[in-house]
């Protein structure tokens, strides 16, 4: 393995991840990390519908929000999100397994541009995300 990529994994799975409380609760499994980039998924429970008996928009924006910052921290850089909006397509029910795939669209030297797909086990685009962080400047301690 790479060892920017070691870096990059350690850094989303024993620093972020592992202190995540709500990522857990969510079910997030990280399956891919490169730089600038992170595929997690996670299968839609009971618990996580709203009164209409499809995904509450939260959840999904939270799904998509953990993907990016896993994705804007694996430059070894803590971020954090300042400006994200979510369009939602497709409703999404319970037992649906969805994939998060955040890719880095531009890195300057305090910004970050993502773009997250949500897809269900179809394949079919459910959610479109959005997501500027500010870097922060300080380094991950790995």
């Amino acid at each position: 393995m790479n060892e920017l990529i070691e870096k990059a994994y350690k850094i989303v799975h024993s620093l972020m991840l592992e202190n995540d409380a709500f990522s857990k609760w969510l079910g997030i499994q990280v399956s891919d990390i490169a730089l600038g980039h992170c595929i997690l998924h996670t299968e839609i429970r009971s618990d996580m519908v709203n009164g209409f008996g499809i995904c509450h928009g939260g959840i999904t924006y939270s799904i998509a929000d953990s993907a990016l910052a896993f994705a804007s921290n694996t430059h070894g850089i803590k971020s954090v999100s300042i400006e994200t909006s979510i369009s939602h397509i497709i409703q999404i029910k319970v037992g649906d397994k969805i994939t998060a795939t955040a890719k880095e669209k531009s890195l300057i030297n305090k910004l970050g541009i993502y773009e997250v797909e949500l897809t269900n086990q179809n394949n079919d685009l459910v959610a479109l995300f959005k997501g500027t962080v500010y870097r922060t400047g300080k380094a991950w301690e790995v």
